[in-house]
This record gives C-alpha cells, sequence and structure tokens, in this order.
C-alpha cells in the first residue's frame, strides 16, 4: 500500500473496542495510528507496544489540536460522550468514524448529523455488524428468492452470562444496557434487510444489572410498494439464556433461513450444524428438508477498506448516517413502548 493510500488515524479509547477491534483492523489493512487518546498506565502501555510512532494524547483536545496530522478520528469512548465528541471532531473538520450507537436517543443522533452538515465534515459509524458473515449470506439468500414473500425475521443475541461482568456497558444507567449496545446492530440489521419501520412493541427489563439484560423488540416494518404488509421482525438479546434460541430464522412462503448459532457461543441446536459442508452459513428449510447455504463472500475486514475509498476517494460513506438517526429513533420508541405496555408509531 502506498502512503497515499494509507489512512493516518487518531483513536480516542484503547480498551476493547478501540484497540480489540478497530486498530486491529486498521492495522490488518494496512493503515497507520497516529495517535491515541487514553489515560490509564496500562492503556498507555498497550499503544506504546502496539504502536510505537503513535502519540499518546490525555484528552480529546490535545488529539485535536494536532488534526493536521491525521485523516480520521475513530471514537470509542464510552456511549454516553458520544454525542459530545463526535460535535468536537466535527467541528475541528476532521472525518469521523464513530462507534455504535451514535448518542444516547434520535435527538442526539440528529444533533451530530446537524453539526456535520453545519460544519461540512462527514462522518460514518461502525455498524459492523452489516459485514457478519450470515447478514451477507442473508441478504444473498432473499436476492435469490428462494423463500419467497418473506412475513417474519427473527434475530437473537442471547447468552448465558448469569453473572454480569464489571464493565461499564453493563453498570451505566445511562449509556450502558443491551437496548443501546446489541439492540442498535439488531434494529440496524433489520432495516438493512427489509426497510423502514412503522411501530415497535417493546418489553425491557433488568434481571442481573442495573441496566436492560433482558430485551424484547417486535418491528413492524412499513409494507413494500404494491404489498398490504411488511415483514414483522422479532429481535432479542439477553444475557441471561440458559438454552439461547436459533440466531437467525427468516420465514417465507417457500422456505426458511436459519441460523443455528453466533460466534461460537454454545447452543442447544449446534448439534443440527454438525454436518454442514465446509464454507456454509445456515440452512435453507423446508419442514425435514434441509439444505446447506454457501457463505457469501466478504466480512469485516471490508469495513476499513471501504472507510479509506470514503475518506481519500470521496466513495458514499460505509453507513449513511441518517440510516443510524432513523435506528435511534426506533430504540426511543421503544423505550416508550416498554414504558407504556403500548405499540408505539415511529
Amino acid at each position: 500500500m502506498s502512503a497515499e493510500d494509507r489512512l493516518r488515524i487518531g483513536i480516542v479509547g484503547y480498551g476493547g473496542s478501540g484497540r480489540g477491534i478497530h486498530a486491529r483492523l486498521a492495522r490488518k489493512a494496512g493503515h497507520d495510528v497516529r495517535g491515541v487518546v487514553v489515560r490509564s498506565e496500562e492503556r498507555v502501555a498497550q499503544v506504546r507496544a502496539d504502536w510505537p510512532a503513535a502519540v499518546v494524547h490525555p484528552d480529546l483536545d490535545t488529539l485535536l489540536a494536532t488534526h493536521d496530522e491525521v485523516d480520521l478520528v475513530v471514537v470509542t469512548s464510552p456511549t454516553g460522550l458520544h454525542e459530545e465528541h463526535a460535535a468536537a471532531v466535527l467541528r475541528a473538520g476532521v472525518p469521523l468514524l464513530m462507534d455504535k450507537p451514535l448518542a444516547l436517543s434520535g435527538d442526539g443522533a440528529a444533533a451530530v448529523l446537524d453539526v456535520s452538515r453545519s460544519t461540512g465534515t462527514p462522518f460514518t459509524v461502525f455498524q459492523n455488524r452489516r459485514w457478519d458473515p450470515e447478514q451477507l449470506t442473508l441478504r444473498a439468500v432473499l436476492a435469490s428468492g428462494d423463500l419467497g414473500t418473506v412475513h417474519r425475521f427473527e434475530r437473537r443475541w442471547e447468552r448465558w452470562r448469569p453473572v454480569p461482568q464489571q464493565r461499564w456497558k453493563e453498570q451505566d444507567p445511562d449509556g450502558g444496557g443491551l437496548l443501546l449496545d446489541l439492540g442498535t446492530h439488531l434494529v440496524d440489521s433489520a432495516v438493512q434487510l427489509f426497510g423502514p419501520v412503522q411501530s415497535v412493541y417493546a418489553e425491557l427489563r433488568a434481571i442481573t444489572t442495573p441496566t436492560e439484560d433482558d430485551v424484547f423488540l417486535s418491528l413492524h416494518h412499513v409494507p413494500a410498494s404494491g404489498t398490504g404488509r411488511g415483514v414483522v421482525s422479532h429481535l432479542t438479546a439477553g444475557s441471561v439464556v440458559g438454552a439461547p434460541g436459533p440466531r437467525t430464522r427468516v420465514l417465507g412462503d417457500a422456505g426458511a433461513y436459519v441460523v443455528t448459532t453466533f460466534e461460537n457461543d454454545a447452543s442447544p441446536f449446534e448439534e443440527m450444524d454438525a454436518d454442514a459442508p465446509q464454507g456454509s452459513e445456515g440452512w435453507i428449510a423446508r419442514g425435514r428438508e434441509r439444505t446447506a447455504v454457501p457463505q457469501a463472500p466478504g466480512g469485516h475486514e471490508d469495513f476499513y477498506p471501504a472507510v479509506a475509498a470514503w475518506v481519500l476517494d470521496g466513495a458514499p460513506a460505509p453507513v449513511d448516517p441518517e440510516d443510524v438517526v432513523r435506528t435511534a429513533r426506533v430504540l426511543d420508541a421503544a423505550r416508550v413502548s416498554a414504558r407504556t405496555g403500548e405499540r408505539v408509531t415511529v
């Protein structure tokens, strides 16, 4: 990769997302981390070991004071700081890659989009689950028409973690919880597949943490042109699930698409995959008949090349910020529904 094709990146935060995901994917794509905002001695040592030439900054303002030395700022700070940090980066005139969720609410997400428009500084959001093998494969299955007309989409992010981790994602009553953490991905995936949401019914509960760790969302999608009804999406996320259900199930009038497990999480359904051919991703099922589906090409490694094409070559953003605002509005409606017990129009 030539120097002209290599992004100079600043990262805000160097924990599980900043180091474990963004820095790793950036390195794999051939880009350079030039600056990192981090304070703890442990994280500073990790930056020194991973990127010896990178400058460690104590705060975002210090990084932005050297904004001409980076092409992109990646913000992976706790969710409650996202809106503030995003606005600061955009006002500094540096293209922004924001970890999800963009903000705590739809209004907050829209405010970030307003700053982007007023400053002329672009941003995108790391909705990386669009590049999951199951999502890419499901898109190919839907395009093939093998399922016929789809009427229901189910996706589960269920795990058996009865003892919660001591992280801000589990403990922060404002920016934590599974609705913002995993619900953002689940809703984004459903909207990418089946279009805008018309109404939401939600159940949110906190079982082992101060924030919700049990989430159920029922989305009614806007009917496609010429049809009388849209797809219904049932989305669940839970940490106290001793028997996780099938990861993905899509029901159509000509068959179903089923993915049993996700990222090697234990599931009672995993034995269904014992005879799955190498390179397959899920099954098309019709009663007892089932056929393995070849995994579609692509994956998370495609994200940072798309970011580079966006920043350096003017290609479309990998994720349209307006999509992210719409997802945030759906989550807002979910909170209202959970509080009132009613289905809420988006």
